[in-house]
């Protein structure tokens, strides 16, 4: 675990700064490509290939220390995720690059940052797809880069990505970011390399990652250093062993758990069947230049065409990206038709006779409606009670997402297109949420989004639910809902995962913790105590009358009847309800009004 200056560090590995070339042996042969016989690469210009070597590296070497930057959590509790939304971030970037063959350097740019902005998930991504977003314009009409030009590009990455914070907040990855590229950029010289660049860079990240508790009272009161300026470190570590010539081994990465299979029923399916539902054909093709218009590409003669071939059709462009979806009899007749536009960088085909089974509940596709409504709900929910509670609300599309799950910016624009809706009102139901549904509001152009602030599914079942939708005023439909939150009082049970003091209470490792407007406000060793006490503390200090409790995935009956029957004895009066909610990590989520 990173921790602060005056504690024993995990990144105890300085990058050196300006290290001597190295020169090259004589053993080598002449026909070697010269970049391949200069290792280090102590490089004067940066250009396609070797950035897209270094984005690789990048990920590899935050994909090794992901958990570590997990663990960097404020709060002592078993949330943390920024580690994984920053990894998932940069590997989407990554896929961008995977059908790229190119050395032009704004190209390779240009696809990295178009593919993380898609995938951003949680708010350090967001704002790590937005320091790229910014670079890749800095990079624009660049087949290479100097460091002089390089440092240009990082400085409009920087400013894009504090112009991407409503209130950017010093002492995190902005921070990093922004004094690593300083120091960098005021290094250079005119013996300046890439490599010597990137030397600086990193140095200097790392000195500002260590300062960080130092400028933010909250990381130093948990003993950390901020988990999304880790996450930048880890990745221009990387970027910096590529630079060296250096290996980055993954073996020592955290196993993962895989994501559970579909499984095939073989036998729904035999040599005697009829084939009577057609192939549900799924496709994400990457227009490429030699072939079309990339940036003027137009789907509609695309629709068309899958209309004479199937039904069930959604299809739409994305950057320089075609997304399609089609239920067929002839699949191989949609691969040969959009061949003619680029590659394929994944495709689905499945047999719609067949019958699937899996360990998860799949998400229905529902096609949009053919006419366009007037309004549309979106809402992440973090458990089948919660869902089904939106949807009785009137969410017409929900995103399975929260704390460990974050929903990336693309996930979102999808849920956008299937509501096919005039104006779209969008709750994030969690803080590390809510950036990326800002993304994706400003990158939708078919429908004005409203996303409404809502920091937990508390909140956000409160706005719904004071929402009177047969008004013909959006604005005043949001302002209603905004207004609806500012009466709620929310609160949280979770369990420590580390002994810490903050706020003035004291926890041990596995105690219960109650959570209000983000601090911990007491701890007890038995899960149902601390749930009674927090239950307390909202209808007490608060002045509330009514309470509503969201309870976990865990929570039996019985321990919902005791809690119930405490809070009653102490607060006569209360109106208390339960919900259902199934939802993780938080055992109990109150609400109170």
């Amino acid at each position: 675990m990173f921790t602060p200056k005056k504690k024993q560090s995990e990144l105890d590995r300085k990058t050196p700064k300006r290290e001597p070339k190295k020169t090259v042996r004589k053993e080598v042969k002449k026909d070697k490509p010269k970049e391949q016989r200069r290792k280090p690469y102590d490089l004067k210009y940066l250009g396609g290939w070797l950035m897209s070597k270094m984005a690789f590296g990048g990920a590899a070497r935050l994909r090794s220390n992901a958990d570590k930057v997990n663990k960097l959590n404020v709060f002592p509790v078993p949330d943390g995720d920024t580690g994984d939304n920053v990894r998932m971030t940069i590997e989407s970037g990554l896929a961008a690059l995977e059908s790229l063959d190119t050395d032009n350097l704004a190209e390779v740019m240009r696809a990295f940052s178009h593919g993380m902005l898609l995938g951003a998930r949680g708010n350090s991504g967001v704002i790590l797809s937005q320091l790229f977003d910014g670079i890749a314009k800095g990079f624009e009409g660049a087949d290479q880069a100097d460091p002089e030009t390089l440092g240009r590009a990082l400085e409009m990455g920087v400013q894009q990505a504090y112009t991407s914070v409503m209130t950017p907040t010093e002492g995190t990855i902005l921070t990093v970011a922004r004094e690593a590229v300083e120091y960098a950029v005021k290094s250079i010289t005119p013996q300046s390399t890439i490599r010597s660049f990137f030397a600086d860079l990193v140095g200097e990240m790392h000195e500002s990652l260590e300062r960080t508790p130092e400028t933010l009272a909250v990381l130093k009161e948990a003993g950390v250093v901020d988990s999304g300026g880790a996450g930048l470190l880890y990745i221009m570590e990387g970027f910096n062993q590529v630079l060296n010539g250096e290996d980055i081994p993954e073996e020592d990465a955290p196993a993962t758990e895989p994501a559970p299979k579909k499984q095939i029923d073989v036998t729904s399916f035999g040599p005697d069947s009829v084939m009577e539902y057609g192939y549900c054909t799924e496709l994400m093709i990457q227009l490429m230049r030699d072939r079309c218009d990339p940036e003027n590409f137009d789907v509609g003669p695309l629709k068309e065409f899958l209309a004479t071939v199937g039904d069930s059709i959604v299809c739409f462009k994305t950057g320089t990206i075609v997304k399609l979806h089609v239920h067929t009899f002839t699949p191989e007749k949609v691969f040969e038709y959009c061949r003619a536009f680029g590659e394929f960088v994944a495709v689905k085909v499945e047999n719609m006779s067949v019958q699937h089974t899996e360990t998860t509940v799949e998400e229905p596709r529902e096609e949009p409606p053919a006419e366009k409504k007037q309004y549309g709900v979106v809402a992440v929910v973090n458990g089948p009670g919660v869902d089904e509670l939106y949807r009785q609300l009137g969410a017409d599309e929900t995103i399975f997402g929260g704390q460990t799950q974050n929903p990336s910016t693309n996930d979102f624009l999808d849920a956008f297109r299937r509501i096919n809706a005039e104006h779209i009102f969008v709750f994030p139901n969690n803080g590390n949420i809510l950036m990326a549904a800002q993304q994706a509001a400003n990158f939708y152009e078919d429908a004005a989004v409203h996303v409404i602030p809502s920091k937990d599914v508390g909140t956000g079942y409160v706005a719904l639910s004071s929402a009177d939708f047969s008004g013909s005023d959006p604005d005043g439909i949001v302002e209603q809902m905004k207004d609806a939150m500012q009466n709620v009082a929310s609160g949280f049970v979770s369990t420590a995962v580390r002994s810490v003091e903050m706020n003035g209470v004291r926890l041990k490792k596995g105690d219960a913790i109650g959570i209000i407007d983000k601090k911990i406000v007491l701890a007890d060793p038995d899960k149902g105590c601390a749930a009674y006490r927090l239950g307390v503390k909202l209808l007490d200090k608060y002045g509330k009358s009514m309470l509503t409790v969201i309870a976990g995935k865990d929570t039996t009956e019985e321990e919902k009847e005791i809690l119930r029957q405490c809070i009653e004895e102490n607060c006569p009066g209360a109106e208390i309800y339960f919900i259902d909610g199934g939802q993780e990590i938080y055992p109990y989520i109150f609400v109170a009004e």
